[in-house]
Protein backbone atom coordinates (compact mmCIF):
# COMPACT_ATOMS: atom_id res chain seq x y z
CA UNK A 1 0.00 0.00 0.00
CA UNK A 2 1.83 3.12 -1.18
CA UNK A 3 -0.56 5.98 -0.42
CA UNK A 4 -3.56 6.89 1.73
CA UNK A 5 -6.33 9.21 0.50
CA UNK A 6 -8.55 10.67 3.24
CA UNK A 7 -11.89 12.18 2.23
CA UNK A 8 -14.32 14.27 4.23
CA UNK A 9 -18.00 13.59 3.50
CA UNK A 10 -20.20 16.62 4.20
CA UNK A 11 -19.54 19.45 1.77
CA UNK A 12 -16.69 17.55 0.10
CA UNK A 13 -18.00 14.32 -1.42
CA UNK A 14 -21.53 15.66 -0.88
CA UNK A 15 -21.81 18.89 -2.88
CA UNK A 16 -23.22 21.79 -0.86
CA UNK A 17 -25.02 19.61 1.66
CA UNK A 18 -24.58 17.14 4.50
CA UNK A 19 -25.75 13.64 5.29
CA UNK A 20 -27.98 15.08 8.02
CA UNK A 21 -29.61 17.52 5.60
CA UNK A 22 -30.27 14.79 3.06
CA UNK A 23 -31.87 12.57 5.70
CA UNK A 24 -33.94 15.47 7.01
CA UNK A 25 -35.05 16.25 3.46
CA UNK A 26 -36.21 12.64 3.09
CA UNK A 27 -38.09 12.78 6.42
CA UNK A 28 -39.58 16.23 5.72
CA UNK A 29 -38.00 17.79 8.82
CA UNK A 30 -35.58 20.27 7.25
CA UNK A 31 -36.64 23.28 9.40
CA UNK A 32 -35.99 21.35 12.60
CA UNK A 33 -32.62 20.12 11.35
CA UNK A 34 -31.57 23.60 10.25
CA UNK A 35 -32.41 24.90 13.72
CA UNK A 36 -30.12 22.27 15.25
CA UNK A 37 -27.37 23.28 12.81
CA UNK A 38 -27.77 26.92 13.86
CA UNK A 39 -27.35 25.91 17.50
CA UNK A 40 -24.28 23.87 16.57
CA UNK A 41 -22.75 26.78 14.64
CA UNK A 42 -23.43 29.11 17.59
CA UNK A 43 -21.70 26.71 20.01
CA UNK A 44 -24.90 25.82 21.87
CA UNK A 45 -24.47 22.18 20.80
CA UNK A 46 -21.31 20.16 20.32
CA UNK A 47 -21.12 17.13 18.01
CA UNK A 48 -22.36 14.83 20.76
CA UNK A 49 -25.28 17.05 21.71
CA UNK A 50 -26.17 17.40 18.04
CA UNK A 51 -26.15 13.60 17.60
CA UNK A 52 -28.46 13.13 20.59
CA UNK A 53 -30.89 15.69 19.21
CA UNK A 54 -31.04 14.17 15.72
CA UNK A 55 -31.70 10.77 17.25
CA UNK A 56 -34.83 12.22 18.82
CA UNK A 57 -35.76 13.98 15.59
CA UNK A 58 -35.27 10.83 13.51
CA UNK A 59 -36.92 8.32 15.84
CA UNK A 60 -38.77 6.69 12.94
CA UNK A 61 -35.87 6.58 10.48
CA UNK A 62 -35.67 3.30 8.56
CA UNK A 63 -32.89 1.70 6.50
CA UNK A 64 -35.03 2.23 3.40
CA UNK A 65 -35.22 5.97 4.02
CA UNK A 66 -31.46 6.14 4.51
CA UNK A 67 -30.92 4.22 1.26
CA UNK A 68 -33.19 6.65 -0.59
CA UNK A 69 -31.41 9.69 0.90
CA UNK A 70 -28.03 8.24 -0.06
CA UNK A 71 -29.11 7.38 -3.59
CA UNK A 72 -30.58 10.81 -4.34
CA UNK A 73 -27.87 12.91 -2.64
CA UNK A 74 -25.82 15.29 -4.82
CA UNK A 75 -22.47 13.48 -4.94
CA UNK A 76 -19.52 15.31 -6.44
CA UNK A 77 -18.71 14.32 -10.01
CA UNK A 78 -15.93 11.86 -10.70
CA UNK A 79 -16.19 10.05 -7.37
CA UNK A 80 -16.47 6.49 -8.77
CA UNK A 81 -13.59 7.13 -11.18
CA UNK A 82 -11.31 8.45 -8.43
CA UNK A 83 -12.08 5.53 -6.13
CA UNK A 84 -11.47 3.06 -8.97
CA UNK A 85 -8.14 4.69 -9.79
CA UNK A 86 -7.01 4.55 -6.15
CA UNK A 87 -7.89 0.88 -5.93
CA UNK A 88 -6.25 0.08 -9.29
CA UNK A 89 -3.00 1.59 -8.03
CA UNK A 90 -3.09 -0.53 -4.89
CA UNK A 91 -3.68 2.49 -2.67
CA UNK A 92 -6.20 3.05 0.13
CA UNK A 93 -9.25 5.34 0.30
CA UNK A 94 -10.83 6.18 3.64
CA UNK A 95 -13.71 8.51 4.49
CA UNK A 96 -13.51 10.12 7.93
CA UNK A 97 -16.65 11.98 8.92
CA UNK A 98 -18.63 13.08 11.95
CA UNK A 99 -21.83 12.07 10.14
CA UNK A 100 -23.77 8.93 11.08
CA UNK A 101 -22.23 5.56 10.28
CA UNK A 102 -25.53 4.23 8.92
CA UNK A 103 -25.28 6.77 6.07
CA UNK A 104 -21.51 7.08 5.55
CA UNK A 105 -20.94 3.32 5.71
CA UNK A 106 -22.76 2.92 2.40
CA UNK A 107 -19.74 4.45 0.66
CA UNK A 108 -17.93 1.12 0.81
CA UNK A 109 -20.30 -0.08 -1.93
CA UNK A 110 -18.94 2.71 -4.16
CA UNK A 111 -15.32 1.68 -3.67
CA UNK A 112 -14.20 3.36 -0.44
CA UNK A 113 -11.93 0.93 1.41
CA UNK A 114 -13.05 1.93 4.88
CA UNK A 115 -15.26 4.48 6.61
CA UNK A 116 -14.70 6.04 10.02
CA UNK A 117 -17.91 7.75 11.15
CA UNK A 118 -19.93 8.56 14.25
CA UNK A 119 -21.43 5.42 15.75
CA UNK A 120 -25.21 5.52 16.09
CA UNK A 121 -27.62 2.90 17.52
CA UNK A 122 -29.25 0.47 15.07
CA UNK A 123 -32.22 1.78 13.12
CA UNK A 124 -34.86 2.72 14.08
CA UNK A 125 -33.24 5.10 16.57
CA UNK A 126 -34.88 4.11 19.85
CA UNK A 127 -31.98 5.11 22.13
CA UNK A 128 -29.49 7.95 22.28
CA UNK A 129 -26.00 7.32 20.87
CA UNK A 130 -23.07 6.62 23.17
CA UNK A 131 -21.26 9.99 23.34
CA UNK A 132 -17.92 8.19 23.14
CA UNK A 133 -18.79 6.99 19.65
CA UNK A 134 -19.57 10.45 18.24
CA UNK A 135 -16.56 11.95 16.47
CA UNK A 136 -15.15 15.44 16.91
CA UNK A 137 -12.81 17.29 14.52
CA UNK A 138 -9.82 16.23 16.62
CA UNK A 139 -10.88 12.59 16.26
CA UNK A 140 -10.25 12.85 12.51
CA UNK A 141 -6.52 13.11 13.21
CA UNK A 142 -6.65 10.16 15.61
CA UNK A 143 -8.50 8.04 13.03
CA UNK A 144 -6.08 8.86 10.22
CA UNK A 145 -3.08 8.16 12.43
CA UNK A 146 -4.55 4.77 13.30
CA UNK A 147 -5.16 3.85 9.65
CA UNK A 148 -1.80 5.23 8.55
CA UNK A 149 0.09 3.27 11.20
CA UNK A 150 -1.77 0.08 10.39
CA UNK A 151 -0.84 0.43 6.71
CA UNK A 152 2.77 1.24 7.53
CA UNK A 153 2.70 4.61 5.78
CA UNK A 154 4.48 7.87 6.57
CA UNK A 155 2.43 11.05 6.83
CA UNK A 156 4.06 12.20 3.61
CA UNK A 157 2.22 9.38 1.81
CA UNK A 158 -1.19 10.71 2.92
CA UNK A 159 -3.47 13.19 1.14
CA UNK A 160 -6.54 14.79 2.72
CA UNK A 161 -9.53 16.37 0.98
CA UNK A 162 -11.93 18.59 2.93
CA UNK A 163 -14.06 21.73 2.91
CA UNK A 164 -14.62 23.28 6.33
CA UNK A 165 -13.38 24.08 9.82
CA UNK A 166 -14.05 20.50 10.95
CA UNK A 167 -11.10 19.52 8.74
CA UNK A 168 -8.69 22.07 10.26
CA UNK A 169 -7.00 19.67 12.73
CA UNK A 170 -6.34 17.14 9.97
CA UNK A 171 -5.07 19.78 7.54
CA UNK A 172 -2.67 21.00 10.21
CA UNK A 173 -1.39 17.44 10.73
CA UNK A 174 -0.79 16.58 7.06
CA UNK A 175 1.24 18.29 4.35
CA UNK A 176 -0.65 17.09 1.27
CA UNK A 177 -4.08 18.72 1.54
CA UNK A 178 -6.71 19.83 -0.96
CA UNK A 179 -9.45 22.31 -0.05
CA UNK A 180 -12.50 21.27 -2.11
CA UNK A 181 -15.16 23.98 -2.49
CA UNK A 182 -13.90 25.10 0.90
CA UNK A 183 -14.45 27.96 3.29
CA UNK A 184 -11.82 30.65 3.76
CA UNK A 185 -10.28 29.14 6.88
CA UNK A 186 -9.50 25.82 5.24
CA UNK A 187 -8.41 27.42 1.97
CA UNK A 188 -5.75 29.32 3.87
CA UNK A 189 -4.40 26.10 5.39
CA UNK A 190 -4.53 23.89 2.29
CA UNK A 191 -1.62 23.18 0.00
CA UNK A 192 -4.00 23.03 -2.98
CA UNK A 193 -7.43 24.51 -3.63
CA UNK A 194 -10.13 23.28 -6.01
CA UNK A 195 -13.58 24.70 -6.77
CA UNK A 196 -15.93 22.77 -9.02
CA UNK A 197 -17.85 19.55 -9.51
CA UNK A 198 -15.17 17.06 -10.55
CA UNK A 199 -13.29 15.23 -7.80
CA UNK A 200 -10.82 14.01 -10.41
CA UNK A 201 -9.34 17.50 -10.69
CA UNK A 202 -8.84 17.77 -6.92
CA UNK A 203 -7.37 14.27 -6.84
CA UNK A 204 -4.89 15.11 -9.59
CA UNK A 205 -3.73 18.14 -7.62
CA UNK A 206 -2.87 15.87 -4.70
CA UNK A 207 -1.20 13.26 -6.91
CA UNK A 208 1.05 15.93 -8.44
CA UNK A 209 2.71 16.52 -5.06
CA UNK A 210 2.65 13.09 -3.41
CA UNK A 211 5.98 11.26 -3.40
CA UNK A 212 6.13 8.51 -6.01
CA UNK A 213 6.86 4.84 -5.48
CA UNK A 214 10.47 5.59 -6.38
CA UNK A 215 10.67 8.29 -3.72
CA UNK A 216 10.69 11.24 -6.13
CA UNK A 217 8.05 13.94 -5.64
CA UNK A 218 5.25 13.57 -8.13
CA UNK A 219 6.44 10.17 -9.38
CA UNK A 220 3.72 7.75 -10.40
CA UNK A 221 3.08 4.07 -10.28
CA UNK A 222 3.02 2.39 -13.70
CA UNK A 223 -0.69 2.87 -14.35
CA UNK A 224 -2.35 5.01 -17.00
CA UNK A 225 -2.99 8.51 -15.55
CA UNK A 226 -6.52 9.48 -14.66
CA UNK A 227 -7.84 12.02 -17.14
CA UNK A 228 -9.75 15.13 -16.15
CA UNK A 229 -13.25 15.59 -17.51
CA UNK A 230 -13.36 17.69 -20.67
Amino acid sequence: MSRLHVFDLDGTLLRGTTASLEIARRLDCLPELRLLEEKFAAGALDTRGFAAEVCRLWADLTPGAVADAFATAPWIGGLPEVLADIRRRGEHAVVVTMSPDFFAGRLTALGVDEVVASAFPPLPLRTAPDPAGILTPADKVVAVERVRSRLGLDRDACAAYGDSVSDVPLFRALEHTVAVNADGVLRALARHRYDGDDLRAAYLLARSALPGADGRPGGETPHPPLKERV
